[in-house]
């Protein structure tokens, strides 16, 4: 997943352009897909009190949850002339896999029941302040979803590790390619508004643990702490995400989408030499989740 939403390939497609204008809030369709799922992991959580675990620990309970469902990628582009919130719990994308292990966690500390209250912390966390406007407003970079993140204290990037580096890559992939964009092929005023986002992001000081390094630091990551994993593709920050899963041995583990499996899975071995598959890859961001407020 190179920039919030697009695998590599999906985001190279080409989509046709369409002038149709862009919906008003009022006609957004929000839903949650899967409510089998959701009763199943809601049972589960009662019956194990897992409220009252850490929230890194409620991710890993929640992430095994979804261990082999399916890879999709797109799930949330229907349509090119509004931006909706939803949810599936029956086919993930790299990011909607760590987003929605999340937020289900989210929803479970703050005593949430319903697939509303998933969509309420999804929302939260998908857009730019929390608030659903149109497609510019969603959080399409992960280092920019990092950063609006640690913001609204939902995680708490972890820039001190050791070994950890600038990351001084310029982001501009969705400004410069907007036909790979359904959205925005169908609406060119939204280019520069995601061309502000760039800016912003390009602006920030960002860290990032170099690839050799990974290995000598695995030591202080925890369960349930979120990964974003960099690449020297031009204009991309983040190629690929999951989590951290810290198994009973005590070997940190990398949990994604994997669009190799073509499903969610629980990769072999350490991280570091996990993360370690491609010529690409320069190292990876960390994010540890907080504790939610009520």
């Amino acid at each position: 997943m190179q920039t919030r939403r697009s695998f590599l390939l999906t985001v190279l497609s080409t989509l046709a352009a369409q002038g149709a204008p862009y919906a008003f809030a009022g006609e957004r369709q929000e839903a949650v897909t899967g409510s089998e799922v959701f009763k199943r992991i809601l049972s589960h959580a009662d019956k194990g009190n897992w409220r009252a675990l850490p929230i890194g620990n409620v991710m890993e309970k929640i992430a095994f949850e979804f261990q082999g469902t399916q890879y999709k990628g797109g799930t949330l582009e229907t349509s090119p002339n509004h931006e909706a919130c939803t949810v599936t719990l029956k086919a993930f994308d790299c990011v909607t896999f760590f987003e929605t292990t999340l937020a289900f966690a989210r929803m479970l500390k703050k005593g949430g029941r319903t697939t509303q209250d998933l969509l309420n912390e999804v929302k939260f966390m998908r857009y730019r302040g929390g608030a659903l406007g149109d497609f510019a407003t969603r959080l399409h970079y992960t280092s920019d979803w990092f950063a609006d993140n640690e913001r609204k204290n939902v995680i708490k990037i972890l820039a001190q590790l050791p070994g950890a580096e600038a990351f001084k890559k310029k982001i501009n992939f969705m400004s410069s390619h907007p036909a790979s964009y359904r959205q925005l092929a169908a609406h060119p005023d939204l280019i520069a508004k995601i061309k502000r986002t760039e800016d912003a992001i390009n602006g920030r000081s960002m860290k990032f643990i170099p690839i050799n390094k990974i290995a000598a630091m695995e030591s202080l990551l925890q369960t349930g702490d979120i990964v974003g994993v960099c690449t020297d593709i031009p204009e991309l920050d983040i190629s690929h995400t999951g989590l951290v899963i810290r198994t009973a041995d005590g070997i940190a583990h990398f949990m994604d989408a994997s669009t190799k499996t073509n499903k969610v899975t629980l990769e072999p071995g350490h991280i570091g030499a996990s993360l370690n598959w491609s010529k690409h890859i320069t190292g990876a961001m960390f994010a540890r989740p907080l504790e939610p407020s009520a």
